[in-house]
């Protein structure tokens, strides 16, 4: 199982993303990420986050 956490990204939010997939992950954490604010998420952001994205 991957995840990725709101904490990792710098965020003090207790969110975590999990899924089979980087993929499955990175879609649950761009819906996510409109509960910060984010109305867009780009391919900067995608790519920074792909890199925190941890095995469970």
């Amino acid at each position: 199982m991957k995840v990725l956490r709101c904490k990792d990204v710098g965020v003090d939010c207790d969110f975590e993303a999990h899924g089979k997939t980087v993929d499955e992950v990175l879609k649950k954490a761009k819906v996510h990420a409109k509960d910060h604010g984010i109305k867009r998420v780009t391919e900067d952001y995608l790519k920074s986050w792909r890199k925190l994205i941890r095995n469970e």
